[in-house]
């Protein structure tokens, strides 16, 4: 088979296509035909070096795919050849407390992830994709879609009635607008580019601001709920708009942290942390019960994912650079043949 290795860190010369034998299945496992695969800002971070967790050279890149069984194991009962599936983030997290190896399991960082033809995992480590979406469309759920998915819901669950403040227009923030849509809530977008505003007011946002024109957009953010505030920040920036979140949150509300987008760091204001009344969640993707309920509330909803752009197997390399360019918006898809 074809894989792709990120032989060093630092440029993207380094993603270079290699010929290796086909995996087999062992016992408990399947072997998938990887049929599309999504890209995330942690693989760019990786091939620039900017992982702010172990991350291992010569690794087959790329945490979400989905694909077709080709070959079962001995013992495997959960799936058959020909069945639709995509792989969980944490291959080994199923529900509950995140298990030790999470670390160690990390798609892309310390084991071999999915920029492949053909990869055999653990049949606990996949789940079925929803009926209605393609190859593609599913291959974007289990990073970006389920971080989404776990900030929206947790202790307490966005419902009609609440408002959701998203940043940008990635993977993350856009299906964190769509599901808050979904259940009737309200979203607040911002972004830095009016072409894009246009765009994420079409995918359902009552209003954008410009965080360029309006550095202070916490506090228009906070004027656009009446003073009030929002109930969830989907916070992706990170340590450069950590502060601005801060007085966007409603009293009682809750920033969900999940990237780290920006790389200024301007530091937390210890008392301006204390007197938002939120709490602060740290997000981790999600385990594979979560992944589960995603896939039907897709399934139920007809949500689609959002896909700015698919690139062919052969021409990775420029996938990933489209993605490090921040002109998508949505998610960035590589399609095999």
């Amino acid at each position: 088979m074809k894989a792709y290795r990120l032989d060093s860190f630092g440029s993207l010369d380094a993603l270079r296509l290699h010929d290796e034998p086909d995996p087999a299945p062992q016992r408990g496992e399947v072997l998938v035909r990887v049929r599309a695969v999504s890209l995330n800002f942690r693989d760019i971070a990786i091939v620039r070096g900017r992982y702010p967790r172990k991350a291992v050279p010569g690794l087959i890149p790329v945490s979400d795919a989905a694909g077709e069984v080709v070959a079962v194991g001995e013992g495997v009962e959960s799936f058959s050849v020909g069945d639709r599936v995509m792989g969980a983030f944490h291959p080994r997290w199923f529900g509950g407390e995140m298990p030790s190896t999470i670390a160690r399991d990390s798609y892309g960082a310390e084991s071999d992830g999915w920029l492949c033809e053909r990869k055999a995992v653990s049949q606990e480590a996949i789940v079925r994709l929803p009926d209605a979406l393609s190859f593609e469309e599913a291959a974007t759920l289990p990073c970006a879609g389920l971080t989404a998915w776990t900030a929206l819901t947790g202790p307490t669950p966005i419902r009609a009635g609440h408002t959701v403040l998203i940043q940008g227009s990635g993977g993350v923030s856009t299906f964190a607008l769509q599901l808050a849509r979904a259940v009737g809530a309200t979203v607040i977008a911002t972004t830095s580019s009016p072409a894009k505003a246009e765009q994420l007011r079409a995918l359902g946002a009552s209003a954008v601001v410009n965080y360029v024109e309006d550095p202070e957009w916490g506090k228009s953010v906070r004027k656009l709920t009446g003073g009030r505030g929002v109930d969830r920040v989907v916070e992706v920036g990170g340590p450069g708009t950590i502060g601005q979140s801060l007085r966007a949150v409603a009293l009682g509300g809750e920033i969900a942290s999940i990237g780290f987008l920006s790389t200024e760091n301007p530091g937390i204001d210890f008392f301006q942390l204390k007197m938002s009344g939120a709490s602060f969640r740290n997000i981790t993707v999600g385990d594979r019960a979560a992944l589960i309920e995603l896939t039907r509330a897709v399934a139920a909803t007809g949500l689609k994912p959002i896909i700015d752009r698919t690139y062919d197997f052969a021409d990775a390399r420029d996938a990933f650079a489209h993605l490090d360019s921040g002109a998508h918006v949505g998610k960035v898809v590589i399609r095999l043949s």
